[in-house]
């Protein structure tokens, strides 16, 4: 319970942070005074709107009355216990209180501390629209807001973590998206207990954490168009305050197939585009492997004109073929991770040149053949066609196990690396739909936009995987077959 004293109620806030040195107060004539943390108010906002409103106060209700009358954009609300005080202080909140009265007038000062809607960086298109996700969480909303007018896009609410206690936001369409679905999730995060959420990705973790799969589960992305579609399409989004990107649920193998883009083009493009990431798909997972397995185990396989070719190469190499590609692979990596974490002034122009400097080196030393580099780097150039680093961590982990799986077994180590991929992805559900879905189990009327993305008038139906309102247009008729 607050007190009727203005300096018991400052200096017990001030103990609690150990009078920490953004913590601004201040008392006006022995009957108002006000706290705020300077951090995160704005000292402009609390100068000319709560100041000027201190003249002629005479009572606790004519105080509260006065700035509710004045003060049109901000939020305002009582409080009469220290429970929550400083999380809404440390929110942006000035917290203003009146001698004698055990009650306390919050009111929102918070000062602009993200970054404007930019273009994304991580998920860079040609066609679309350039706006993405920030660190504002109701920014955020409002992204979403401004593109789905709708009363029935809902968001519920969380406060997660005990010292951050970050919001997060359950975002559904109410009569799309499966309500056993949206129910499951919420009481999920409510059962979360950990100190902190920085990120989206500790979200992520604590959902998946029976998961045994490198395979992701879900889609991160900064983007409120493709937020928006998915939302339309009966899933479920979340958003996480403080960070640029959301999490989109459930996501099947062929989302990772998909880009935003690909609606803003002709089908035929977009269909073009979307088999061209199949192929990639495949090339950056089996490429090393095939070549391992080849050229230790079954050369035979091989005719007999590339064999010598190949063979030629390979002469003077002291390493075997496992260790050139493994070696190679490493290098590779330790490029993309260098580009990846370096300023972007210099992080492309360091890994060309490196991988040029380094694969030219190599060849010329002996150390490795060409043939090693060019399948490298032809898998390192697959990968690259996916925007989600999750699936691309995925692929190079497989990748690896590929190779290893030859170099102990040849091609019968290959296709068994094959088998358990295949029985792994099978064997992967998100809320109880199969990763493989819509090719196992099989939903035909999917298909018009799978691997192929068929004319927008073929598209009448969502999928009935996701939701049971599967009708996009009114004048369709609902064929559940």
């Amino acid at each position: 319970m607050l007190s009727k004293s203005i300096i018991n109620n400052i200096n017990y806030i001030k103990r609690l942070n150990d009078n920490s040195g953004d913590i601004i107060t201040r008392i006006i004539n022995n009957k108002i005074g006000y706290i705020y943390l300077e951090s995160v108010s704005s000292d402009d906002k609390v100068s000319d709107f709560l100041n000027k409103s201190f003249k002629n106060i005479s009572s606790f209700r004519s105080l509260f009355n006065e700035l509710n009358n004045k003060i049109y954009n901000s939020h305002m609300m009582k409080i009469d216990n220290y429970t929550d005080i400083f999380y809404y202080l440390a929110s942006g909140y000035t917290c203003i209180f009146v001698e004698g009265y055990n009650e306390a007038i919050l009111v929102e000062t918070r000062s602009e501390l993200d970054r404007g809607v930019v273009e994304s960086s991580s998920e860079p298109i040609v066609r679309g629209p350039k706006d993405s996700f920030t660190e504002n969480h109701p920014k955020n909303i409002g992204l979403i807001r401004k593109r789905i007018k709708d009363s029935n896009l809902i968001f519920h609410n969380t406060i997660v973590g005990r010292r951050t206690k970050t919001t997060v936001s359950v975002a559904y369409i109410r009569d799309i998206a499966d309500m056993d679905s949206v129910n499951k999730i919420i009481s999920k995060l409510k059962k979360i207990d950990i100190d902190s959420i920085i990120d989206s990705g500790y979200i992520r973790e604590l959902l998946e954490e029976n998961s045994k799969s490198v395979f992701p589960k879900m889609i991160s992305t900064e983007r409120p168009d493709l937020a928006c579609t998915s939302l339309l399409d009966g899933r479920i989004v979340i958003l996480v305050e403080n960070t640029p990107f959301v999490l989109i649920l459930p996501a099947m193998l062929i989302d990772f197939i998909h880009s935003t883009e690909d609606y803003y083009h002709k089908p035929m493009n977009a269909s073009f585009n979307r088999l061209l990431r199949v192929i990639c798909f495949f090339i950056t997972i089996v490429t090393p492997g095939m070549y391992v397995a080849l050229m230790t185990f079954n050369p035979e396989i091989i005719p007999n004109e590339l064999l010598i070719s190949l063979s030629m190469q390979r002469e003077g190499v002291p390493f075997s073929t496992a260790i050139e590609v493994l070696l190679f692979v490493i290098v590779f990596e330790m490029l993309r991770e260098a580009d990846i974490h370096s300023p972007n002034v210099s992080g492309s122009a360091m890994s060309i040149v490196g991988a040029l400097v380094l694969g030219d080196a190599a060849v010329n030393a002996g150390i490795v053949s060409p043939i090693v580099i060019i399948i490298v780097a032809i898998t390192s150039i697959s990968e690259l066609v996916f925007y989600d680093v999750d699936i691309i961590n995925a692929l190079r982990e497989w990748r690896i196990l590929f190779i290893i799986a030859s170099l102990l077994l040849g091609l019968m180590g290959f296709v068994l690396a094959g088998i358990i991929l295949l029985a792994k992805l099978v064997s992967i559900t998100c809320l109880d739909i199969p990763y493989l879905t819509p090719f196992s189990p099989l939903y035909i009327k999917q298909w018009s936009d799978s691997i192929f993305r068929f004319p927008r008038g073929n598209l009448k139906y969502r999928a009935s995987y996701l939701t049971n309102n599967i009708v996009r247009e009114v004048n369709c008729e609902e064929d559940n077959n």
